[in-house]
């Protein structure tokens, strides 16, 4: 049977290169993003619909499109995220905090409690969230996002002791620091808060690895291929890092 693949933020950066290797891999493959320009771009194969993944009626509308549609899901990549503000934790706003945990933490906590239902009627399924090896470390000056982070692992832990005498797994990808737009923006802002360069930061990250190596999304992609095949079929409860195996993420500069 084709695997059904939903892969929200599916778009741009991380989740456009799983819907391309779930793709590849002869899914069928359903985006959901919030950019409706990026949206109507992607190829005309993959099934898509815009989304807040913070907003509960929108998650569960997506959901019964689903059903409705395709009549179930195999693999959930829970993938939507923001960078949220780089600063101290002095200087961090109350709404920026609330925007961050509300994308990064709820919006993954909405599309499991919706997709629960559904996977658990089948008999099966795959859960992969997207977490950051910002949620194995604390991190100066990117606290809402640290935050956000380790929630999806704890709550990555729970759905997979709920879910799983139901044929469900679920597991976490924690990707390092991934080449894109949303990094360079974090660089820089990282720059400016340290009194130091774009590549001063951008050294430190790739030093802060021992393979001395920035991550692409295509390496994230792989991984949750992987984690929703056959292949992994007893892999469950999992935080599984792409990043070149960090030690210490705090750039040297």
């Amino acid at each position: 049977m084709t695997q059904r693949v939903l892969i929200t933020a599916g778009a741009n950066g991380i989740g456009l290169a799983m819907a391309e290797a779930f793709s590849d891999a002869g899914a069928q493959v359903w985006i959901a993003d919030i950019d409706a320009a990026a949206l109507a771009a992607a190829p005309d194969a993959w099934r898509r619909s815009e989304l807040d993944a913070s907003d509960e009626k929108q998650v569960a509308g997506l959901f019964d499109k689903i059903a409705a549609d395709w009549g179930g899901l195999d693999v959930l990549c829970a993938n939507a995220g923001v960078a949220g503000p780089t600063a101290g934790i002095e200087q961090v706003d109350l709404a920026d905090w609330r925007r961050c945990i509300a994308v990064n933490l709820e919006g993954a906590f909405l599309t499991a409690k919706h997709v629960a239902p559904m996977m658990r009627r089948q008999g099966g399924g795959s859960i992969v969230f997207t977490s950051s090896t910002a949620g194995l470390y604390g991190y100066p000056n990117r606290a809402p996002y640290c935050a956000a982070k380790w929630g999806v692992i704890g709550l990555m832990k729970t759905v997979a002791m709920e879910l799983g005498p139901h044929g469900v797994r679920a597991n976490a990808i924690c990707p390092g620091a991934v080449e894109g737009p949303r990094m360079e923006g974090v660089l820089e802002r990282e720059a400016a808060a340290k009194g130091t360069t774009r590549d001063a930061i951008y050294s430190g990250y790739a030093a802060g690895s021992s393979m001395r190596s920035w991550v692409t999304a295509a390496d994230v992609a792989g991984m949750a291929v992987f984690l929703g095949s056959d292949a992994a079929r007893l892999i469950s409860g999992q935080v599984i890092a792409v990043d070149g195996h960090t030690e210490n993420p705090d750039p040297k500069v």
